[in-house]
């Protein structure tokens, strides 16, 4: 990520220490729901507070001390591993009723729990809310000042280094699989590669929109989608349409290419096309990709829901909320500039 441009590139980095401790990064789940409560409901969802581990470090302990397999947790989204997270689990109640209370695993506690007739599934999350400290910050006003403009324009919605592994090659992997028809032996990193491909087609476009000065304005032909219920339609009139960007009712999109994606218009297809030919993709390499290549709409930006900036002395306290699939390391990038 180190070569895509900031939104915030006006204001020099702050500065400062990320992540000294895990209580510097402490994240917390917004469901979409409650879990009912109900006594003859199937699914038992765990309320987990946890340091130093994974949500798979604990869906796998969970899952060995209570009997049954690892493959039925779910959770709505993974957590950071160092950090202070919480979030629900959910598991199968007949198993891990009985024994819940024996459970014991350093650094996680299971603050509440609750019967629920529904699984737990990927993406049921409103979004997370964020308490982050940075410490030996060096220009604090520089901190604000972006954090001004990022709650103006919203949070560039990049994907996070996180999408693309270790080495940061999953993607280039993801590229390669699918110029060789989808192929590949290991469909779980068949799903993981191809997506980190998809994700790096997405933060191309993304860049060339903020290099372009287009990032928050409504284009003729963008596809654009509704914040409140994610609703899109195509961009006719920009003058029309560009007040309600501006109030965060509507926002510009950009490609997770695939076969179900809506295909934008004009200039905005020209220049998705153009982030194609540079890379000598065909987009109908993405209709071998199966459920993992699909495609969707995903918006340019998030709007950011600050609720707390606390200077002392060359320490900074930031409480926000973003949406799911957003990244909080996007935000603390635009302010540290490294």
């Amino acid at each position: 990520m180190s070569t895509l441009p900031f939104l915030t590139a006006a204001s020099p980095g702050c500065g400062g220490l990320f992540k000294a401790t895990p209580e510097d990064f402490e994240v917390e789940e917004l469901p979409a729901y409650e879990p009912s409560a109900e006594k003859d409901c199937e699914h038992l969802f765990l309320w987990v507070e946890k340091r130093g581990h994974s949500t798979q470090d604990v869906a796998r302990a969970l899952a060995r001390h209570c009997g049954f397999p690892e493959k039925d947790v779910s959770w709505a989204g993974l957590k950071d591993r160092h950090a202070v997270t919480r979030q629900y689990l959910c598991a199968p109640a007949r198993f891990v009723e009985p024994k819940l209370e024996t459970f014991v695993m350093p650094g996680v506690t299971v603050l509440r729990h609750a019967r629920h007739r529904n699984k737990l599934k990927g993406g049921h999350l409103h979004g997370n809310r964020f308490i982050i400290t940075l410490r030996a910050v060096k220009d604090v006003d520089a901190a604000k000042r972006s954090l001004e403009l990022l709650v103006k324009l919203g949070i560039p919605n990049y994907f996070g280094e996180q999408r693309f592994g270790l080495g940061g090659d999953n993607a280039a992997k993801g590229k390669q699989i699918l110029l060789a028809g989808g192929r590949h032996r290991d469909r779980f990193e068949r799903k993981l590669f191809l997506s980190a491909y998809q994700s790096e087609l997405f933060n191309r476009v993304l860049a060339r929109r903020l290099t372009d000065g287009t990032y928050a304005k409504a284009l003729r032909g963008d596809v654009l989608k509704k914040v409140p219920t994610g609703g899109e339609f195509i961009c006719a009139e920009p003058e029309v349409d560009q007040p309600r960007v501006d109030a965060f009712e509507v926002s510009p999109t950009g490609p997770l290419f695939g076969p179900e994606m809506r295909r934008p218009e004009a200039e905005v297809d020209a220049l998705e096309n153009a982030v194609l030919e540079d890379e000598g993709i065909e987009r109908t390499l993405f209709d071998k990709g199966g459920n993992e290549t699909s495609g969707v709409r995903r918006p340019l930006r998030v709007p950011l829901a600050l609720e707390e900036v606390n200077a002392d002395g060359d320490v900074l306290r930031l409480r926000f909320t973003l949406p799911a699939g957003s990244y909080a390391t996007v935000l603390l990038r635009e302010l540290l500039k490294d």
